[in-house]
């Protein structure tokens, strides 16, 4: 783990290495992951995600195999328990197999690289994933967004379109915020051409340099859009829209980035702002205090700033003997996660107010 972790990285919450690049790689539909390490790895995450996709009402099961390393393999070497693993992810017919690799793994010095480049009729792509040389749950996410994207070519033509790059899949509201995204750039008459990766099958990845920007979900994946950026020529877009002011600056900075004049669809989300705002006018005057969820985000200027725009815009009156709010984690997405964010603060002021 890191020695210094940053209250603006979200990364230290949601697991190890391996949990982020599975989040990804699993959402490639017809793929099969295969996890190189012993059995239990696997059953964790299995177990997580199947989990996480019931909360968003998703029933499919995650498509994961294990090599079930065991002692033996440890001390002589696991590659030939992968070649096994692999043809058993063969014989389900996948369109493509990603391959994970685990700590134990790394410590012992399997070659995972070079088991996958042998022709076996589908592509068979690595995936570095052993967090203990230092990678968190985020370092998996990039790790694998770049995996999946050596799927894809360089497109000869762009459409006047936007790819979502990185959302997060273990993120309850994932699928509201991609539809809030959605709905702000239909405001500029901008499709969204491909969800990267989220709900797509192996020959969707062909479309990934064709869109004319890429959409991070957060600035902690720069280093995913840099490289999509080398590897496609495709500009990006730092993040999602984040609270009121930002989700304007959003529009502003993609209408830039692709040439659109953006002062209309600016004037009609401002105007969408004030009239969400106008259901809660019961709030105005309340006496609140904004409480992080967790002591590792104490001090985010995104939130704080966050909460202090919509406090004011509200009329809400900030004080320390106020109703405990907590701060928002993650920080809300767009102008309609704003309004969802607002009306658990209305709860909690109704509930603790009395």
């Amino acid at each position: 783990m890191r020695s210094n972790p940053s209250p603006s990285s979200s990364s230290r919450f949601e697991g190890c290495t391996l949990t982020g690049a599975l989040s990804v790689a699993t959402e490639v539909r017809d793929a099969v992951c295969v996890i190189h390490g012993p059995a239990g790895c696997t059953h964790h995450n299995f177990s997580l995600l199947h989990a996480t996709n019931l909360s968003n009402d998703r029933g499919d099961l995650p498509r994961l195999l294990s090599s079930h390393l065991l002692e033996n393999d440890i001390i002589f070497g696991g590659e030939d328990a992968l070649e096994t693993a692999l043809e058993q992810a063969l014989a389900l017919s996948p369109a493509s197999i990603f391959v994970l690799s685990t700590c134990i793994v790394e410590t012992i010095g399997d070659d995972v690289a070079a088991v996958c480049t042998k022709d076996r009729g589908v592509p068979v792509i690595p995936i570095p994933t052993a967090g203990f040389l230092g990678g968190v749950f985020e370092t998996g996410v990039r790790n694998a967004l770049s995996a999946v994207a050596s799927l894809a070519r360089p497109s000869s033509e762009k459409s006047i379109s936007a790819n979502l790059i990185g959302e997060k899949n273990l993120e309850y509201g994932v699928d509201e915020n991609a539809a809030e995204v959605n709905r702000l750039l239909k405001r500029l008459g901008l499709p969204v051409n491909l969800r990267f990766v989220r709900g797509i099958m192996t020959r969707d990845v062909s479309r990934l340099g064709a869109a004319a920007v890429n959409i991070l979900r957060e600035p902690a994946l720069r280093v995913v859009g840099e490289e999509l950026k080398r590897r496609y020529g495709t500009p990006y877009i730092k993040s999602f829209p984040i609270g009121l002011g930002g989700t304007c600056r959003f529009l502003e900075e993609v209408g830039r980035v692709c040439g659109i004049d953006s002062l209309t669809a600016v004037e009609e989300e401002r105007a969408y702002q004030t009239a969400m705002l106008e259901r809660f006018d019961d709030l105005a005057g309340k006496r609140v205090c904004f409480q992080s969820p967790h002591p590792m985000l104490r001090g985010d200027p995104e939130v704080e700033a966050i909460c202090a725009e919509c406090a004011d815009a509200l009329g809400l009156i900030i004080d320390p003997d106020g109703v405990a709010i907590p701060s928002p984690y993650p920080p809300p997405v767009g102008t309609a996660g704003v309004g969802r964010m607002l009306n658990r603060w209305r709860v909690l002021i109704r509930e603790r107010g009395r």
